[in-house]
């Protein structure tokens, strides 16, 4: 069920507070998907999409994801489904050159070529690309979210190589290059976000301003880190973004595969069953609490999702002071 805080109260008086914890839900939605290829003829370049929505009801706020290095829009369903279930457009991209093809032509080698400057400003174009697109089409008699899109309303999501594009549309600067934040975004979520190379913190993440929910593992390693860089890097972003709300879940014995649902690297168990869950509750929470402006989501992410959480991980929040 959906906590409130007058029923909060009143448990908690009888309750001790351990006994308190309960997952965070809202009643489930039957989901549709639509597949596309939108073709930016500026860029010379196709983006395909795959979008899960509500079948019925509306408008409904948005969250445009960005896969991994070597994913695709197929990737992540567990995610796009669930979000769409619990009142979400959740419009999954596929990036051209840093999508599965890379691996499929060349292993490892060419997976590591792919994390280039290159594919990370297309894949920032992507994501604006993808908004202007929805804007255009919002109320088309031909596209079955007519009228179902809440443009007011966006975030955005992504993991490793997805989350340094998530982090690039909320405003994190790259070297000689200007912003890539779009304004339209609202909040994000960045799962396993790459360590960056610069220690230069303050002009890399100066200019993020919304709220963001960081995730990783203390066995969020991959072979296609930065040398030298270790799972507990992944903590940067968070502890170096001060203009908003930030939280970071750190999951215990987690690794970078576990947000994919895909099989662990290097042996690592991907702890899938147990994970899952707590990101999907986290994650819609913090979608409820800054896009929804629902304050008893805000609260239970807040204040009870770290006794959900348990012994799986450690959570953190850095609450913003709000202007006078």
């Amino acid at each position: 069920m959906k906590i409130t805080r007058r029923h909060f109260l009143v448990v908690a008086a009888a309750l001790p507070l351990a006994a308190w914890a309960a997952p965070y839900a809202t009643p489930p939605q039957e989901v549709e998907t639509w597949r596309g290829e939108w073709r930016d003829d500026k860029r010379n370049r196709t983006v395909p999409v795959k979008i899960y929505y509500p079948k019925t009801g509306g408008p409904f706020p948005i969250i445009v994801f960005s896969h991994g290095l070597g994913g695709t829009r197929e990737t992540y369903e567990y995610l796009g489904s669930y979000w769409a279930a619990h009142g979400y457009v959740a419009v999954h991209l596929q990036h051209a050159g840093s999508d599965d093809a890379v691996w499929r032509g060349g292993g490892m080698q060419a997976m590591r070529g792919a994390a280039n400057a290159k594919n990370a400003i297309d894949r920032a174009h992507d994501v604006t690309f993808a908004l202007d697109q929805l804007e255009k089409l919002k109320g088309d008699a031909a596209f079955p979210l007519r009228n179902q899109l809440d443009l007011q309303n966006v975030g955005i999501a992504g993991h490793s190589f997805g989350a340094h594009t998530t982090l690039l549309a909320s405003g994190l600067k790259m070297p000689v290059i200007d912003s890539f934040a779009d304004k339209r975004i609202k909040c994000a979520v960045a799962m396993s976000a790459p360590p960056p190379a610069s220690q230069n913190y303050e002009a890399l993440f100066g200019a993020i301003i919304i709220p963001i929910y960081h995730l990783t593992g203390t066995k969020d390693e991959s072979p296609i880190d930065r040398p030298g860089s270790t799972a507990k890097d992944r903590r940067v972003p968070f502890d170096n973004i001060k203009g908003a709300d930030s939280y970071l879940t750190i999951f215990k014995d987690g690794d970078h595969m576990v947000f994919s649902g895909r099989r662990g690297l290097r042996g690592h168990r991907s702890h899938d069953e147990a994970f899952h869950p707590l990101i999907q509750q986290s994650t819609l929470a913090f979608w409820d609490a800054y896009l929804k402006s629902d304050e008893t989501a805000k609260n239970w992410l807040q204040q009870e999702f770290v006794k959900e959480l348990g012994g799986n991980g450690t959570f953190e929040q850095k609450i913003a002071t709000p202007k006078p």
